[in-house]
């Protein structure tokens, strides 16, 4: 997918991986990201082999400290001098054929009242599923880049195990490839709903990874 491909090389710096870990550095870890926020490590890993990218003054002790993708994360915190935070790894999943499922919400700004506070950090428009005018579920956008687009769910507890979320996403991605760009879907191996809603929603799962740092440490 040659939009995905694309949209790493501008995320990362560089794009694909050359070995088991390919560090590279970029200007790009060092500005704000779609919340404001400055996120100094970004990683994605590949069954063949990952990319760290990381900011240009920190490579060669990244690339001197960490070796494996296996091992990423008990290295990396040190090698970035943060030995006190914490690495994590997430499931990487997009598409390019997200599931006929029928619409289920509406585009409304963030600002609107009936908009959950979650979603105000995405600003512009979100993706609401109403039920008699109040809000049961919703999609933000982060806009990583005009390449790639990440979809992020939540469903009130109300309403959730109707399918809202998967119908909600494939709609979303849907949106975000007339845009021209990859509908980016991450989450956490260990949530079990998250998975099971890519899956309704068109996501496979090819065993990519997503790596990051938090910010404490």
């Amino acid at each position: 997918m040659p939009e995905l491909s694309t949209f790493l090389r501008e995320w990362l710096g560089d794009w694909p991986p050359t070995g088991a870990v390919t560090v590279v550095g970029s200007a790009v870890r060092t500005q704000p990201a779609w919340d404001g926020a400055i996120r100094d490590v970004i990683g994605v890993g590949t069954p063949d082999g990952g990319l760290l990218s990381v900011p240009p003054d920190h490579v060669d002790a990244v690339r001197a400290s960490v070796t494996g993708w296996d091992d990423i994360t008990a290295t990396l915190p040190a090698a970035m001098g943060r030995a006190g935070a914490t690495a994590y790894l997430g499931k990487f999943r997009w598409t390019r054929t997200p599931a006929p499922l029928e619409d289920a919400g509406v585009w409304i700004d963030v600002t609107d009242p009936r908009v959950p506070e979650w979603l105000w950090p995405f600003g512009g428009e979100a993706l609401i599923a109403l039920v008699d005018d109040a809000y049961a579920a919703g999609v933000g956008i982060k806009r990583h880049n005009k390449y790639g687009l990440e979809l992020s769910v939540g469903t009130d507890e109300a309403f959730r195990g109707q399918g809202l979320a998967a119908r909600l996403v494939a709609q979303a991605s849907r949106w975000v490839l007339a845009q021209n760009a990859v509908p980016i879907y991450l989450h956490d191996p260990a949530n079990i709903a998250s998975d099971r809603t890519a899956t309704k929603a068109g996501y496979p799962d090819p065993g990519w990874t997503i790596l990051g740092l938090s910010a404490r440490g």
